[in-house]
């Protein structure tokens, strides 16, 4: 059956799909010898040799993994800093995993590692508009009139933010504490947004992603998924999907 190379690539582990697409675009991938660099070029993964870097690929058991990942550790897969990474927290994985999303270095929270492309790009992509929910705290008295600016959107270089939700707000004159709810988080856009407002972010933690969330995850630990959690992940971004397509 033809598919699009991209997709077959991601289900190989090799990343998202949109990670795949620069793969392919960089000159990568070559499909019975020939080289491939158009995006929607499409493929018979059982009948065709494909290769990236000029090694076959195959399909792999798909995994997913749930980590509570502590300050002081990135989201890539290759960091020529030489940082600590998300990834080498998950110990005895043979296959090629990758975190959905990125939580910067100071960060901390819930994040996603799967070798699982297709299920990467649900969680991930703006389209599908998957909630993240976080924890912060903050220096200061967070006011009415800051809460309704990052409720309505804040200029940043960029561009506008689309609009958050605030709420669970605990105010205080040295700290204020409470959650913000974003469909999509661009670089460090928590963190630029409170910059904007006049806030210094002191704990910024992520504790949900969609429907998933685990209050007795360790901070630093991990666990596998369990195939209810993923498939209520995958129902969650189609419904959210199909309902804007409606409208």
């Amino acid at each position: 059956m033809l598919v699009r190379l991209q997709k077959i690539l991601a289900e190989a582990g090799l990343g998202s799909r949109r990670e795949c697409e620069k793969i392919i675009t960089a000159g990568r991938v070559t499909v019975d010898g020939r080289q491939i660099t158009a995006l929607g070029t499409t493929a018979d993964a059982d009948k065709s040799k494909i290769c990236c870097d000029d090694i076959p690929i195959r399909k792999q058991r798909k995994i997913y993994y749930l980590l509570n990942k502590p300050k002081g550790y990135v989201c890539t897969n290759c960091d020529e800093l030489g940082r600590l990474q998300a990834i080498d927290i998950i110990e005895n994985v043979t296959q090629r995993i990758y975190t959905i999303g990125r939580l910067d270095k100071e960060s901390e929270g819930l994040i996603i590692l799967t070798n699982d492309g297709d299920f990467a790009n649900k969680l991930s992509h703006p389209k599908y508009e998957v909630n993240k929910t976080y924890f912060v705290e903050t220096d200061g008295y967070l006011t009415d009139t800051a809460i309704k600016a990052l409720e309505s959107g804040v200029w940043l270089s960029f561009g506008k933010t689309r609009p958050v939700r605030v709420h669970h707000v605990r105010k205080g004159k040295q700290r204020s504490r409470f959650e913000m709810v974003l469909k999509e988080g661009k670089n460090r856009e928590i963190r630029r947004m409170l910059n904007e407002c006049g806030y210094k972010v002191r704990i910024l933690r992520r504790v949900k992603i969609g429907n998933l969330y685990d209050p007795t995850l360790k901070m630093g630990r991990y666990r596998k998924l369990t195939d209810a959690e993923v498939k209520r992940l995958y129902a969650l971004a189609e419904r959210i999907n199909t309902k804007d397509m409606k409208e």
